[in-house]
C-alpha cells in the first residue's frame, strides 16, 4: 500500500525521470545502430548485406515476442529493464575491442551484435508498455503514452544527425562504446525510478500455453482484436511505401540524397508534433474517433503522394503531405496502446503485448519482401496509392464495425 501511495503522490516526478532515462539511453543506442548500418554500407556497398542486417533486426521481435510476454508478467520489471542494457553494453565492449585490435569488424560479428540488440529490445519494449499503467493514474495514461511517443520521435530526429557528425570525427570502435555510456545512464536512472510490482503467480512458465493464453486474452476483447488485425493489415500496406521514401524522392522526383534525408526527417518531426498533441491534450472521452481520423488522414496523404507530378512542385507537395502523415501516425499506435493497457490487469499485460507486438512486427518484413519487386513492376508512386487506399479501407472497417467503433466508450464506462 505504501508503494502505491508513493506512486500516486509522486507519479509526475517518477514518470518524467523514467522518460528522461529512456530518451538518454535511447539516443545513444540509436546513434550506435545508425553507425553500424553506415559502416556496413561503407565497407560492403551491398544491398544484400543491408537487407540481411535489417531482417536480423526484425526477426527476434517477430519470433520471440509471443514467448517473452510470460516472463514479463512473472519477472521483476526493473531487472527486465536493467539486465538487457547490461548485456547490450557487454556486446558493445566486445565489438569495440575487436575494432581496436584489428581495425575492422567481421561481418558475422556485426550480425551477431545486431541480433543481440534486437533480442534486448524484444524484452524491453513489452516491459515498458506493461509498466506504464502501474506508474500513472488511469486518466493520465493516454497523455503519458503520447509523451513516450514524443521521446521516441525526438530520438529519430536527433540520432541520425548527431550520429553522422560523430561518425565523421571519431573512430568506429569509440562510437560503439556509446552503447556502454547509454547503458550506464539508463541503469543509473532506473535504479532511482519507482516501479510498482504486482504479486507474481507461482505457476511455472509454460511458453506455448502462455502464448496461447495471451492470444485468447486479446481475442476475447473483440473490439481490440479487430483493431489489432486492422493495424497488422495497415502495417503490411504501409511499410513497403515507407521503405521507398528515398527511391520516391531520388527516382520519382529526381531529387538529391540531402532531399531524401529531409523527407525522412520531416516525417519524424511530424510524429513528434503528433505525440506532443497527445501528450498534452490526450484526455479524449472517446479515443476511437481521433484514431479513425488518423487512419483517414494517413490514407489520404499517402494516396495523394502517388498522384503528384514528377517535378519540384510535386516534391514540395510530397514534403507537406509527409509532414501531415507524420503528425497523424502516433494517434493510431498511441491510442491503441493506451486502450490495451487499460483493458487488462498488469499481471496479464505482458502476454497480451507479446502477441500484439509479434503480429504488428510480422507484417513489416512481409511487406518489405514484396516492396522492391512490386515497385520495379508497377512504379514506386503506385505503392503509395495502394498503401493509401488500403489504409482508408481499414479506417472504414473500424468506423463501420460497431464493436470497434464503440469499444472505448464501453471501456471508459468500466473504468469509471
Amino acid at each position: 500500500m505504501e508503494q502505491e501511495t508513493f506512486a500516486i503522490k509522486n507519479w509526475r516526478r517518477n514518470i518524467y525521470l523514467f522518460l528522461t532515462g529512456q530518451f538518454l539511453s535511447g539516443i545513444t543506442s540509436m546513434i550506435v545502430q545508425y553507425a553500424i548500418i553506415w559502416y556496413l554500407t561503407k565497407q560492403t556497398g551491398s544491398a544484400t548485406v543491408l537487407s540481411m542486417a535489417t531482417l536480423l533486426g526484425m526477426l527476434p521481435m517477430i519470433l520471440l515476442s509471443p514467448f517473452v510476454g510470460p516472463y514479463v508478467d512473472r519477472t521483476n520489471k526493473k531487472a527486465l529493464l536493467i539486465i538487457p542494457d547490461i548485456i547490450a553494453a557487454l556486446v558493445a565492449i566486445v565489438l569495440a575491442m575487436v575494432g581496436f585490435l584489428t581495425h575492422e569488424f567481421p561481418i558475422w560479428l556485426v550480425f551477431i551484435s545486431l541480433v543481440i540488440r534486437a533480442i534486448v529490445q524484444t524484452f524491453q519494449m513489452p516491459t515498458i508498455q506493461s509498466i506504464l499503467p502501474t506508474m500513472v493514474p488511469q486518466d493520465q495514461l493516454t497523455k503519458i503514452n503520447g509523451q513516450l511517443g514524443m521521446v521516441q520521435s525526438a530520438n529519430y530526429i536527433i540520432a541520425p544527425a548527431l550520429g553522422a557528425f560523430l561518425f565523421a570525427i571519431i573512430s568506429m570502435p569509440v562510437l560503439i562504446l556509446f552503447d556502454v555510456l547509454g547503458a550506464i545512464i539508463g541503469v543509473t536512472i532506473i535504479l532511482f525510478v519507482k516501479i510498482p510490482e504486482y504479486p507474481k503467480t507461482d505457476e511455472k512458465v509454460r511458453v506455448l500455453a502462455d502464448a496461447k493464453f495471451g492470444l485468447d486474452l486479446l481475442r476475447s476483447k473483440k473490439g481490440l482484436w479487430y483493431m489489432t488485425l486492422m493495424g497488422t493489415v495497415f502495417t503490411l500496406l504501409f511499410m513497403p511505401a515507407v521503405s521507398m521514401y528515398p527511391l520516391m524522392t531520388m527516382s520519382y522526383f529526381k531529387g538529391t540524397v540531402a532531399q531524401a534525408g529531409i523527407i525522412e526527417m520531416i516525417y519524424s518531426v511530424g510524429a513528434l508534433i503528433g505525440g506532443t498533441i497527445i501528450g498534452f491534450l490526450g484526455n479524449w472521452s472517446d479515443r476511437i474517433r481521433p484514431l479513425i481520423w488518423s487512419m483517414f488522414i494517413m490514407g489520404i496523404t499517402m494516396g495523394m503522394s502517388g498522384f503528384l507530378p514528377q517535378n519540384y512542385t510535386g516534391f514540395l507537395w510530397f514534403f507537406a503531405l509527409n509532414a501531415i502523415s507524420g503528425i497523424a501516425t502516433p494517434f493510431f499506435n498511441t491510442l491503441l496502446m493506451a486502450m490495451i493497457q487499460q483493458s487488462y490487469p498488469p499481471e496479464q499485460l505482458g502476454r497480451v503485448l507479446g502477441i500484439m507486438n509479434s503480429l504488428m512486427s510480422l507484417a513489416g518484413p512481409v511487406g518489405l519482401i514484396f516492396a522492391g519487386p512490386l515497385a520495379d513492376k508497377i512504379g514506386v508512386n503506385n505503392l503509395f496509392v495502394i498503401a493509401g487506399l488500403g489504409t482508408i479501407v481499414c479506417g472504414i472497417f473500424v468506423f463501420m464495425n460497431a464493436t470497434t467503433r464503440n469499444y472505448d466508450k464501453e471501456l471508459q464506462k468500466e473504468i469509471d
